[in-house]
């Protein structure tokens, strides 16, 4: 069959992969996966890599911390982390009205000032979360204004388009009339100051 479609295989080479009996990780791999797949529903099921292949070889398994991070990966097999899942983004279903995108993903600017995205992130700390905002220009990819604060809100990510423009203002780059300032869920077209 395999050379009536094109495939150069001798058929000894065939009758042997036929006939041959399985590899020893392919083995071990099956017992290993069995294992694992006792643990589910129980309070070992809630393991990580780490305490997993403590438990593995506490029950007489030979296994390495990789082979048990590969299984579980390929059993979509993961642990419990504790505390709350925290979201930064909040979308307000499937009605909200999202503000138009002005500049049509296309995030390159051919001078400063003329496009300006902003995000923002956050870190886990000893404290709790540090979040941060911060404002790019498109032109340089350079961070033009930033604030950090340990809540979320709208003041944290004005204060960094604020300093933005501050900061422009302070280094004799002002800003021109024109400037599209992008995030996710707004886009606002800035007015300069009146000098």
């Amino acid at each position: 069959m395999l050379t009536e479609h094109g495939v150069q295989v001798a058929p000894r080479t065939y009758r042997n992969w036929k006939t041959a009996a399985p590899s020893q990780r392919t083995v071990s791999d099956a017992q290993l996966t069995d294992a694992l797949r006792a643990t589910i529903g129980t309070p070992k099921g809630m393991y990580g890599r780490r305490k997993m292949t403590a438990y593995l070889r506490r029950q007489g398994h030979r296994v390495a911390g990789c082979t048990v991070d590969r299984l579980m990966r390929d059993e979509g097999l993961s642990c419990v982390v504790r505390g709350r899942r925290h979201r930064t983004t909040i979308s307000g279903g499937k009605d909200a009205r999202r503000a138009p995108d002005l500049l049509d993903r296309d995030f390159t600017a051919p001078v400063p000032n003329r496009k300006w995205v902003t995000d923002f992130t956050y870190t886990r700390t000893w404290a709790g979360f540090v979040y941060v905002a911060f404002v790019v220009d498109c032109f340089s990819r350079a961070i033009v204004g930033w604030h950090a604060a340990t809540v979320k809100g709208t003041a944290m990510v004005t204060s960094a388009l604020k300093m933005a423009l501050w900061r422009r203002d302070h280094a004799e780059r002002r800003i021109d009339t024109g400037l599209i300032h992008h995030s996710d869920y707004a886009e606002v077209c800035v007015k300069p100051r009146n000098p």
